[in-house]
């Protein structure tokens, strides 16, 4: 178990970086094409896809992980289970996107050009929920190479697609070529899944049994992804509602349309992207951990679920303070190079110092997680979320313009994580 843990790490990590990199310039050829406003347009639109894929997985990669990964029931049952469950939300989904985009674009985020945009999320979501799905069961059989492989193909279609593709449908306008790269999640999500349907055992078979309904089953994955599910929503809700909030309380303090959304491209295109950098290395220590603190937890081994939790905080400061220390004293290096700009280097002063707890977050909550503690991590987000949205409020309201944002963000990183690492503790002192 111990080897599979730091093979599992060590091949998340390298897949990890590659992604990022693929990521990054996914970001940079985004940023030359639509520019910072057109970053800006498509920053509205993220939050409102975050929440929805929330929406539409309903938790149930974590659940197949993590009962996968217990290894005492039919696995094939888990993930066919989860078909028809997310199949369902997002047709329901889809046709509320249909009917709503336009309320939503024009009467909450008050710019009627992401209505195409936010319009072409429910197309994508299905795909984004399979993928997810099929990828919890290979991280419950802790084989991360085929996450991997398919994260990597799946962002390289990406990135051909929106080099190739954006410049085509920006000619009709920006709001059509936003629409297009919400679009091109559907292409390369379809590679993921092929990708992963690749790696499945050459004698795999499906029987009657597996197609079954299975009542012990079905209500064990809806134990785990609903208050998984709770968690995300929660904080994916205070995430959509915070260009809203941001939006109507800046306007009220008299800043124009054309500055929030300039000052929000620069935040969210080029300032949270680069001070989660690293979180591509926390996250592949956060999956690894899962199946790992689940196994040991569920057979009384304490001590390695310990273990494994003060590894999984080590590993993530073991990249987490170098990177803090750049952001802090030369942000203006990394910034210029990756997006060829200076603006936002304050912000990104400040961010930095409190991203560092923001990397050991996600080991943490990963941990409550695989310990069927999810109720406290949900806890956690929704009076972290009420924290923020209270905090960005009353910042917006005082003019002092963005640092509302970034004052609320850093006291909700703040709070969820010191929650989160107290009850981990908790839990394990009892045990």
């Amino acid at each position: 178990m111990k080897n599979k843990f730091i093979k599992s790490t060590f091949i998340l990590i390298i897949g990890g970086f590659i992604t990022k990199i693929i990521g990054m310039l996914i970001k940079i050829v985004m940023t030359r094409l639509i520019g910072t406003e057109g970053i800006g347009i498509y920053s509205l639109v993220t939050p409102t896809f975050m929440l929805l894929i929330s929406l539409a997985s309903l938790g149930l990669p974590v659940s197949v992980s993590k009962l996968v990964a217990e290894d005492n029931r039919n696995n094939k049952n888990l993930v066919f289970l989860c078909f028809p469950i997310t199949i369902f939300i997002n047709v329901v989904i889809m046709v509320l996107l249909l009917f709503f985009s336009g309320f939503i674009s024009n009467n909450l985020l008050h710019e009627p050009r992401i209505k195409l945009a936010i319009t072409c999320i429910g197309f994508v979501l299905p795909f984004i929920s399979i993928s997810s799905i099929l990828r919890g069961y290979f991280f419950g059989k802790q084989k991360m190479i085929p996450h991997v492989v398919s994260n990597v193909t799946e962002d390289l279609i990406r990135l051909i697609i929106i080099a190739v593709g954006v410049p085509i449908f920006l000619k009709k306008g920006i709001q059509y070529g936003c629409a297009f790269i919400v679009l091109s999640n559907i292409v390369s999500e379809l590679s993921s899944i092929f990708v992963l349907f690749f790696f499945l055992p050459k004698n795999f078979k499906i029987e009657r049994k597996d197609l079954s309904f299975n009542r012990r089953n079905f209500f064990d994955i809806l134990d785990i992804s609903l208050p998984t599910t709770g968690s995300r929503l929660i904080g994916n809700i205070g995430y959509f509602f915070e260009p809203i909030i941001m939006t109507y309380f800046l306007l009220r303090s008299g800043y124009s349309n054309s500055f929030i959304i300039t000052e929000y491209g620069v935040i969210n295109g080029y300032v949270m992207p680069l001070v989660l950098l690293p979180s591509f290395f926390t996250l592949a220590i956060s999956q690894a951990i899962i199946p790992v603190i689940s196994y040991n937890f569920s057979h009384g081994d304490y001590r390695g679920t310990k273990l494994k939790i003060k590894q999984g905080i080590f590993f993530s400061l073991l990249i987490g303070i170098p990177c803090t220390f750049i952001f802090l004293f030369i942000p203006y290096i990394p910034l210029k190079f990756i997006y060829n700009t200076n603006l936002g280097i304050n912000y990104i002063r400040i961010m930095s110092i409190v991203c560092l707890l923001h990397y050991i977050q996600s080991p943490i909550s990963s941990s409550l997680q695989a310990m069927g503690k999810a109720n406290d991590s949900m806890k956690g987000t929704f009076f972290g979320m009420l924290l923020r949205s209270i905090t960005l409020i009353i910042g917006c309201s005082i003019h002092i313009g963005m640092w509302g944002l970034v004052i609320a963000t850093s006291i909700n990183i703040i709070f969820v994580t010191c929650y989160d690492y107290s009850k981990v503790k908790k839990y394990l002192k009892r045990s």
